[in-house]
């Protein structure tokens, strides 16, 4: 019994030392300045403070990638988030978004923030910081409706 846990031991080394030679892509785009959201939405200091604690991290071009987004299998995981949430919503790329988008958009950070869909469980339950207060949720949805207002009212 001895001998064959440890021929699982090293089974199972090896194959996570393998794993380790697949390593998707961990990119940050370039961030232009004047194609982000700060530059086309009215971002307060407190609206600032909960889009960088708790969602630019997979939602902009400028992920700060964890140590663990080295190590397989985690790091399949991680970078899959980040794509996926760059792939619905990037703030650094705010003007690939028509307005009926962008005010979509703004509509959805209010309902998945409020239905406690964003950020993710996963996510927050590394990132403690990044949980949305009571608080933190009802800065979100003044803020985005405000912004789908303001772009309501531009037509």
């Amino acid at each position: 019994m001895t001998k064959l846990l440890k021929l699982a031991a090293v089974a199972l080394s090896l194959i996570f030392m393998a794993i380790q030679f697949v390593r998707p892509s961990r990119d940050n785009p370039p961030v232009v300045a004047d194609h982000s959201i700060e530059e086309h939405a009215e971002l307060t200091p407190p609206i600032s403070e909960v889009l960088n604690r708790s969602c630019m991290a997979c939602h902009s071009n400028r992920t700060e990638w964890p140590w663990y987004s080295n190590v397989a299998p985690a790091s399949w995981f991680v970078i899959d988030h980040v794509n996926h949430g760059r792939s619905h919503l990037n703030f650094s790329e705010w003007t690939r978004y028509d307005r009926a988008e962008a005010e979509a958009h703004f509509k959805g950070i209010c309902a998945l923030s409020k239905g406690g869909a964003m950020p993710l469980d996963t996510y927050t339950l590394i990132h403690r910081g990044a949980r949305l207060s009571p608080a933190d949720v009802k800065t979100l949805c003044d803020w985005a409706g405000a912004e789908g207002r303001r772009l309501a009212s531009l037509n």
